[in-house]
Parts: structure tokens; sequence; C-alpha cells
């Protein structure tokens, strides 16, 4: 390798030792025949000297290093008299006394100083993502959010979930946000959706006999965009088979217990507290109430007994409140019958974290009957309930079993633990607003040969009136 060492693990102990490091010039300190700087990795940094009468190359050398280049380092480890020592950094008790020092590429003065102190505007930011991504806050979310996602796969691990990957090129079947199409080159006038969610295919894998899914999964929504929404966000999706609400919830409460345990050292409370729709409709105006008191865990809350339908005014339809799969309560099955869909209550529950909603779940249907209903309640004809999940209906005629699930948030979850303003700040190439990755100048346009080839003609360029 071109190190012996990282920039945040040499210690006292490490004194005499000779030594090689790599990383990015952070600072440079000129005394004439004293030649200090920083170099940082992603572990840490350590102070190097540059001493004529030691290496009179190495320090020729470090007079040409400016600000970010990248450099290979090598030294023998001195330790300091204890009057100087840096506390503010785990290397400071030591530093390297230079004997070779090679410039491994050198950088054009950054657009923004590579710190945490200094606020550069969020557009330059993104344009420049990858000098961000160097400043140590950062960083620091993208390593919290690995933490979080490796506690996450270890705990469904030990409770035998098995880690499936679904397509990403799928069926469009819209309803909810728009769908991201991608045309179908071999197939002339067809499109693949980029899928909102794996709703129907961990469904199939219930029927597939899997019994406990999940992954760590990209999900993808056309819509307009806020802080806590990307084009394309991350979510923990899981799924398993004869079970209740109850067992959702505990796997879950287990799950966020761990993360919060492993990843901020705090012990959450569990069971989460519930309350049902009508109750926090009534006290708090908002199904994601903010429950926090004074010295509070995070105040986690399950909003449950959602309706199952809303009505659409403007298209005088029924729709349903979370998504058509969701199953109704047993007991509000008569209103289902008398046609009072506006009292049915679904079998889904929500996970509301400090006013956020991190997820969402349900008790799914798994009988073909009771699915082909919800299609006729929302006004899906026979017809068109059969183009878009035609699939799932035929799977429910092979043995389908009692399932459910649920989904979480990564971005959202990651924001809350990091304490980020947005999501965006826990994602390593995010969208702007308007949807456009700044630094590849993404979406773009494409050659007219491109569009021939898909078979696509651009009938106008940006304009919706045209």
């Amino acid at each position: 390798m071109l190190r012996t060492h990282t920039c945040g693990e040499l210690r006292k102990e490490h004194g005499d030792k000779e030594v090689t490091l790599c990383g990015w010039v952070a600072a440079r300190r000129d005394h004439g025949k004293l030649i200090f700087i920083d170099v940082r990795d992603r572990y840490g940094m350590t102070q190097v000297v540059f001493v004529p009468s030691v290496s009179k190359g190495a320090h020729d050398t470090a007079q040409k290093l400016g600000p970010e280049f990248v450099i290979q380092v090598t030294g023998k480890v001195a330790v300091r008299p204890a009057k100087m020592v840096n506390q503010d950094i785990p290397t400071g008790a030591i530093e390297v006394c230079a004997e070779k020092l090679e410039i491994l590429n050198p950088s054009e003065v950054p657009v923004f100083e590579i710190d945490d102190t200094v606020e550069a505007a969020e557009e330059l930011r993104l344009t420049y993502r990858y000098l961000d991504l160097r400043r140590r806050k950062v960083f620091k979310a993208l390593e919290l959010r690995h933490k979080m996602c490796a506690v996450i796969r270890r705990y469904l691990d030990s409770q035998q979930f098995l880690e499936v990957e679904t397509p990403v090129l799928t069926k469009s079947t819209p309803e909810g946000a728009r769908d991201f199409l991608v045309p179908a080159r071999l197939n002339l006038g067809h499109f693949f959706a980029l899928p909102q969610s794996p709703q129907l295919f961990k469904q199939i894998l219930m029927v597939s006999g899997v019994d406990r899914y999940y992954q760590i999964v990209k999900c993808f929504r056309d819509e307009d965009l806020r802080a806590d929404r990307q084009p394309e966000f991350t979510q923990l999706d899981m799924e398993m088979s004869f079970v209740t609400e109850e067992d959702v919830y505990a796997v879950t409460e287990n799950i966020f217990k761990a993360v919060f345990k492993e990843v901020k050292g705090i012990d959450i409370p569990t069971p989460f507290r519930r309350m049902t729709y009508a109750e926090a409709q009534q006290k708090y105006k908002s199904d994601k109430p903010d429950l926090r008191v004074d010295g509070v865990d995070y105040a986690f809350v399950w909003i449950i007994d959602f309706p199952m339908f809303k009505y659409n005014e403007e298209e005088r339809r029924w729709e349903s409140e979370h998504h058509p799969f969701t199953s109704i309560k047993a007991e509000d099955m008569h209103f289902l019958e008398s046609g009072q869909y506006g009292k049915v209550r679904a079998n889904s529950y929500d996970l509301v974290l400090n006013g956020s909603e991190l997820g969402s779940g349900s008790i799914r249907i798994h009988k073909k009957n009771m699915q082909k209903k919800i299609f006729d309640i929302i006004g899906l004809n026979k017809q068109e309930a059969e183009e878009r999940f035609g699939f799932l209906l035929k799977a429910f005629e092979y043995g389908a079993p009692p399932h459910a699930g649920a989904a979480y948030g990564i971005d959202r979850l990651a924001a809350i633990l990091t304490g980020a303003d947005s999501i965006r700040d826990t994602i390593a190439f995010p969208k702007t607003q308007k949807g456009s990755c700044l630094m590849t100048n993404a979406p773009s346009e494409i050659d007219a040969a491109q569009l021939n080839e898909l078979g696509l003609m651009m009938v106008n360029k940006g304009d919706r009136d045209a």
C-alpha cells in the first residue's frame, strides 16, 4: 500500500517509528526554516514538519504545496512536549518529521474552504460536491448513515430476514405520484417505470414462500420536492408472512432501539406509544404529531386506525388513503358491504418521530376477491385492474399467505439523527429542489440519434403550453 497508517491513527506509542501517510493538505504554515502542514484523510488529521537539516529535498517540495494537494509523506513520529500537545485532535500528541515528500496530485485553489466553520452557498456546495464531502461535518453524516444501515442489516439477519433485490425496471402502475418512465428500445412504444416502491414485488415474494424479506432500496417518485423529499430516495422495505400488526410493531421497535443504541448511545423506551388517527386529528390537528416534552427519545408514536378511503371531490370518486393493497378491519366489514366507505378503517399504521413521518405499513389483502372489490371501489374497472395488476391477482390464485409489512425512510431517519435541516445533507449526491444534479448537470438533453433509436420525437422543448 502507499501508506502504513492513516492520518487519524498515530499516537505517543508510535514514537520514533517510521511511517508513511497519504492525504490532502488541509493547511500549510511556512516559518522559514520550518514548514508545518496538516495532512488530512477520512480518518483524521496529522501535523507534519519539514526541516531542511532532516531533508532539504522534502523541505523544498513542501514550499510548493497548496491547499488540497494530494501527497505522500514518509518520516519518523516525534512525540511533542507536553506544552505543545494539540488537545483538539486525537493525533495532537505527535507530529511526523518528514524525510520524503511526493506530490501525488496538485489541486486548483478550492472554490470554498474545506472547513466546517465556513458556510458556503448550497448551490456551490452541490456543484462541487466532491469538495463538500471532504468537510468533516458532511462526511460524518455519510458515516452515520452507513452505521445505521449496518445495524439494521445485522438485526434483520438475526431474525431470519432475507435481503432480496427487486427490479429497478418495472411496470408502470400509475397511482399516487407520477412514475419516472424509461423507453424500451427493444419494444418500441413501450416503457418501463422506475419503482415508486417494491410494494407488489415484496407481496409476490410472500406468495413465493420467502416468509421474511427486507431491502434497503432506492425508490423513485416524480413529484414536487421539499426539504424532506427527493426524486430518488432510500427506504427500508420489509414484509413478513403469517403475522399480525403486533409482529410488525415488535420488529420495527427493536430495529429503532438497536439503531439509537449503537449509533447514538441512547436507550429509547419501548413499546412505542400508540394513537388512533381520530385522536391525533382531534388533539393535534395532524396525523404526524410531535409529542416531545421537556427533557425528551426523541418521541416515537404509532398512528393507527386510519380511514381506508378518502373521497376525491374533484374527480367524484373514492381513493385509497394509503394504497389499495391494504386490508380493512374485520369489525368494519359491514360498512364496506353497505357502501359506507367513509366509515371503513384500514389495517394500516404510520410511524412518527418528532413530528416527522418515518414510514408506514399495513396488513395486506391476500385474497383475490377482496382485492378486486377494493379496485372496484376506487374506480378501477376489470380491464384496468387486469392491465395494471393482473400479475398480482394471478399470484393470489396460487396460495397467498396472510402477510404484512412496512417501509421506513432512511434519508429522513438519518436527517433526524444528524440534526440536519434537509435530507439532502445525508445523501452523497442529492438533487436540488428542482430535481437536478448540479455536479453532473443532469437531467440533460440527448441527441437526435438516441431519440431515433428509441422511436421518440421531441414535440416541444420545455414549453408546456406548446
